[in-house]
């Protein structure tokens, strides 16, 4: 059922930026944001896992370095069946976690030194299961597209709001003021749909990985009690380098704020994937 409503709403994400090129210029705005989002999604393809990875300053490690947890992930990718992942650590006291490339042949795993220090073996392995799971299901690239999608979507927004305001666009085949009315509308509008599209598939996603990785390391409790800490600790000390752009990348939700910024999360309410966790391990379903 996840899978089908990721589809839709990718659908639902072209739709939305097919209309604002076809409301900016016709046929050719249509033929201009196609182009634009081609490229956009083509550069993501190839080095948004160099970009995410430079920026929380991971750092490679090897198996002598760090022979435990590089042979934790080693084994949970086997019984998987993955090829290994590069392994990375971010030197951030912040628990946290996540896994990023484009595909299980070029995919890398990073946590970070904090969560490393507070979480227990079981937690630990339950958590980088979450990451290969992402990997093993494709989601990084399939979020990397809606992130993408909808960055385009509001750039255009932008265009299309001057344009309404000048009297350009399609404005010019309406009535007036009800055509630039009308363009405003939806320069504010789509960009906001957009938004809530792409949080809908990152949330539909998550719950996937915490499906699949309980699976791959058999221990769905090991998960849930992994996802309690870290939701109390990644309050206790958040990540600052972290933005809004890649917080769908991690674990938990980097990002800390009030209920305006809960509403607009890119993750499901901790509350529900933990008693999904726990309900799996009550019913033995994994």
């Amino acid at each position: 059922m996840n899978r089908l409503k990721t589809t839709l709403l990718l659908t639902l994400l072209t739709l939305l930026m097919v209309a604002m090129g076809s409301a900016i210029g016709g046929k050719s705005g249509m033929v201009f944001a196609f182009f634009m989002a081609c490229a956009m999604n083509f550069f993501s393809y190839w080095f948004s896992d160099k970009i995410v990875l430079k920026m929380y300053g991971a750092r490679e490690i090897t198996e002598a370095e760090n022979p435990a947890f590089y042979g934790m992930v080693r084994r949970l990718a086997t019984q998987g069946g993955l090829p290994m992942p590069r392994v990375y650590v971010i030197p951030d006291n912040s628990p946290n976690a996540f896994a990023t490339g484009r595909n299980p042949n070029h995919a890398a795993v990073a946590a970070t030194e904090g969560i490393l220090r507070i979480l227990s073996t079981e937690e630990l392995e339950g958590v980088m299961a979450h990451e290969l799971a992402h990997v093993k299901n494709r989601d990084i690239l399939i979020s990397t597209i809606a992130a993408t999608f909808a960055g385009a979507i509001s750039m255009l927004g932008n265009m299309l709001q001057w344009a309404a305001m000048s009297g350009g666009g399609r404005s010019d085949d309406e009535e007036g003021a009800g055509g630039m009315i009308g363009g405003l509308a939806m320069a504010i509008i789509a960009p906001i749909a957009a938004m809530l599209i792409q949080m809908a598939v990152s949330r539909s996603r998550e719950y996937l990985a915490d499906e699949a990785g309980a699976r791959i390391c058999g221990n769905p409790l090991a998960l849930a009690n992994a996802l309690k800490k870290l939701q109390m600790a990644s309050q206790m000390i958040p990540m600052q380098q972290a933005t809004p752009a890649s917080a769908h990348l991690f674990i938990v939700n980097p990002l800390t704020g009030g209920s305006l910024l809960n509403l607009f999360s890119t993750h499901p309410p901790m509350e529900e994937r933990i008693a999904r966790l726990e309900q799996m391990a009550y019913n033995r379903t994994f």
